[in-house]
Formats: structure tokens, C-alpha cells, sequence
């Protein structure tokens, strides 16, 4: 930063006095000096100094003259963490893609396996009971109710385990169902292999014995195998959308299920609902109609916007 220097001399007179009567004592008052005034004290003598003042001027021309920071290396750095996060958001989305697609491979298969094998077992069983030329109404009758009441019988069961056990004793396995999940699979899935165990052991018994009570048995497995696929199709595929459901997603009551278990995950009422096809009674029993109806609606602006971007 350059600056002019400019040096001004100027005279200007000012007292300067000494007293007449010094006094050898430093402790005893001196006389007064007068400064101002030459008629009080005609003793005092007048000189002459010089003043000197020195003055700074500041160019203005090299204020903030100093050259700019070269930004090109920032920029260059911008453009690198752009470029690494626009690849880390297609791999993402590469990943996702992934994921959803085995586990439909795995719904799918899985969902056409067991569908399958009930309805075989279903008309054989009953093929079987009518070969003797007798139709039994009965044995018929019970294992259809029974199939009926274990579907909707699975309903409360698995309201009480989901509050009673799975965020009880076995929160360690279902904690990973409510954290983002790592992979196709997750460890909450175990538990519905451990619902598959007893309807395939109930069919199996049912459809290798006659009788009343096989027949009992039949219709529970029966049941509960159609509550586990409906069960993964509402929870995993609209809910969770872990794969594609179609025109599930359009059933009013479904779209409201769905919302009834999503502010299950929000914990807005301490949990409730632990139930999947009840759960919307369970939120208006707590009072939670307008929160449901607000998650209602802003699922179904989200589907429209989806369905608007493609």
C-alpha cells in the first residue's frame, strides 16, 4: 500500500517561564508561573518553537488492490464432489433396484409355491374324502370355518406378539424391520419363516389323514397361509414397497391400512397400531383420525406425483 508523506513546519509562540525567586528548598511551593498572561507576570519571557506535523495520505488507487484468490482449484474441487455424489446416488438407486427385484424373485416364487401347494392339497384332500361316494358336509363345512377363522384369528395374534414380543424380548431381531435396511433381506424376516413352521406341519397333518379333526387341522394351516401372503403382499410390497403390488395400491382400504401402520413406524402414538389389517381402528381408538387421514392424503399426492414423473 503506498502513501504520500507531507511534512507542514509552522511557528507558533507559547509561554515559557521561569521563577525569579528560585527557591533551594524542593519542598516549599514555588512561586506561580503565569502562562497566559504577560501582564500578571512581566518576568515571563516569550520564545519561539517549532512545530512539526506530520500527515498521512492514503492513495485511494491501491485500496483493495490486492489481486484476487485464484478460485479455479475451489471449482475444480466443486465439480469432483458433484461428480463422486451424482455417482453415489446411482449406485444407490442401482442397489435399491437390485434389492426390490430379488425379493419380488423371492416373493413371487414363494407366493406361487405355497399358493400352489395349498390349493392341491386342497382339491385332493376333498377328492380323496369323496371317494367313498359320501360328501362330507361336516368335515367340509369345519375345515373352510376353521380356515376362515385362523386367517382372521392371525390378525390379533400377531397384534399381540408384534407389542407383547417383538418389541419386548425380541426387539434385537425386529429393530432391524424399523432402521434402514442393508440388502434384500432383513433379520425381521425370520419370523415369518417361524409362522410357516405351524401351517405347514397343520396342512401336512390334515391332508395325510381323514376325519373331522384333520380336517380341523387342514383348514387352520390353510388360514394362516392365506394371512401370511396376504400379510407380505400389504406390509412388504404397498407398505414397505419392497416390490411392486399393482392394483393393491389403488384399494381405498388397503391405502388406509397402509397409513394406519406407517405412523406405526412414526411412533406418533406410542406404537400403536401393532395390528396390520385392524390398524386403522386401532389409531381412531386413540384418537388419531386426523393424523391418519393427513397420511392418507400425503400418500396418495406422493403416488400422483410418481405416477406424473414417469
Amino acid at each position: 500500500m503506498a502513501a504520500g508523506l507531507a511534512v507542514a513546519s509552522s511557528s507558533t509562540s507559547f509561554p515559557l517561564g521561569r521563577n525569579p525567586n528560585p527557591n533551594p528548598n524542593p519542598f516549599l511551593r514555588p512561586n506561580p508561573i503565569y502562562l497566559f498572561s504577560r501582564k500578571l507576570n512581566p518576568s515571563i519571557r516569550f520564545t519561539k518553537k517549532s512545530l512539526t506535523t506530520v500527515c498521512f495520505v492514503v492513495d485511494p488507487r491501491n485500496v483493495n488492490s490486492e489481486k484476487p484468490e485464484d478460485n479455479s482449484e475451489k471449482d475444480e474441487v466443486n465439480k469432483i464432489e458433484v461428480v463422486s455424489s451424482s455417482v453415489r446416488v446411482e449406485e444407490r438407486r442401482a442397489r435399491k433396484k437390485s434389492e426390490r427385484f430379488t425379493y419380488l424373485v423371492a416373493a413371487v416364487m414363494s407366493s406361487l409355491g405355497i399358493t400352489s401347494m395349498a390349493v392341491l392339497a386342497v382339491y385332493y384332500r376333498f377328492s380323496w374324502q369323496m371317494e367313498g361316494g359320501e360328501i362330507p358336509y361336516s368335515e367340509m363345512i369345519g375345515t373352510f370355518a376353521l380356515s376362515v377363522g385362523a386367517a382372521v384369528g392371525m390378525e390379533f395374534w400377531a397384534r399381540w406378539a408384534h407389542e407383547a414380543l417383538w418389541h419386548a424380548s425380541l426387539w434385537h431381531m425386529h429393530e432391524s424391520h424399523h432402521k434402514p435396511r442393508e440388502g434384500a433381506f432383513e433379520l425381521n424376516d425370520v419370523f415369518a419363516i417361524m409362522n410357516a413352521v405351524p401351517a405347514i406341519a397343520l396342512l401336512a397333518y390334515g391332508f395325510f389323514h381323514k376325519g373331522y379333526f384333520p380336517g380341523l387341522c387342514f383348514g387352520a394351516g390353510l388360514g394362516i397361509t392365506v394371512f401370511g401372503i396376504a400379510y407380505m403382499f400389504v406390509h412388504d410390497g404397498l407398505v414397505h414397497k419392497r416390490f411392486p403390488v399393482g392394483p393393491i395400491a389403488d384399494v381405498p382400504y388397503f391405502r388406509k391400512v397402509a397409513a394406519a401402520h406407517q405412523l406405526h413406524h412414526m411412533e406418533k402414538f406410542k406404537g400403536v397400531p401393532y395390528g396390520l389389517f385392524l390398524g386403522p381402528k386401532e389409531v381412531e381408538d386413540v384418537g388419531g383420525h386426523e393424523a391418519l387421514e393427513m397420511e392418507i392424503n400425503r400418500r396418495i399426492k406422493s403416488s400422483a406425483s410418481r405416477a406424473s414423473g414417469l
